[in-house]
């Protein structure tokens, strides 16, 4: 059986943070800008928080059924909360959605390169 890709988004916000907590994340915020922004096994954070107290979580995911999505979201969520909880963040509101990426349409250029192998 083919192992399928999963993309996952984890939403939410910061909440209840302290003055400390927040300039450690204004402090490391260009490492978290969302043109770094990428899906990874180990899950890539993105944030602006001098604008608003929003973050993405962004994880790649494995599974060998369709129905493993739910899976792979609940393992995402999982790691996203272990990582706010670590540094003691504050959070609420998370929303999850997930991709099979095996599901999604080809791209033209895509199309091409797999038809002539």
């Amino acid at each position: 059986m083919d192992e399928r890709t999963f993309r996952v988004m984890i939403r939410g916000s910061f909440d209840a943070l302290t003055d400390e907590q927040r300039a450690a994340l204004l402090a490391e915020a260009a490492e978290h800008d969302v043109l770094n922004a990428a899906f990874t096994p180990e899950g890539g954070l993105t944030y602006d928080l001098s604008m608003r107290p929003f973050f993405t979580f962004r994880y790649l995911e494995r599974g060998e059924r369709e129905e493993d999505i739910v899976a792979a979201g609940e393992r995402a969520q999982a790691k996203a909360e272990r990582w706010l909880g670590e540094r003691g963040y504050g959070y609420k509101r998370l929303k999850v959605s997930a991709e099979d990426m095996d599901l999604m349409p080809l791209a033209k250029r895509q199309r091409k390169a797999r038809a002539a192998g």
